[in-house]
């Protein structure tokens, strides 16, 4: 028997956004906990802020306005694919 390892079911998918929202801010509150200053929560805000541009650069745009030939199927993905377009050019 062979396992669908797709998660497909919206409740699920809700489920794993909210744990990762949720893991996101605990994080975020051990950092600020550990050094409370505006400097690093300034810091910490906009790291956050460039990874969610870095991946939706990786998944939106490069799907939609540079090869939308390609689907990624995650980070792992698109850096193999970044690796085998630098060989070829």
């Amino acid at each position: 028997m062979r396992l669908n390892r797709d998660l497909t079911n919206p409740r699920w998918m809700y489920l794993k956004a909210g744990l990762f929202v949720l893991a996101g801010l605990l994080a975020s509150l051990g950092i600020l906990l550990h050094m409370p200053t505006l400097k690093i929560a300034l810091l910490l805000v906009l790291a956050v802020w460039c990874f969610a541009r870095a991946y939706y650069f990786a998944f939106y745009v490069v799907e939609h306005y540079i090869d939308d030939g390609y689907k990624f199927a995650g980070l792992g993905s698109f850096v193999q694919y970044l690796l085998r377009r630098r060989r070829r050019t």
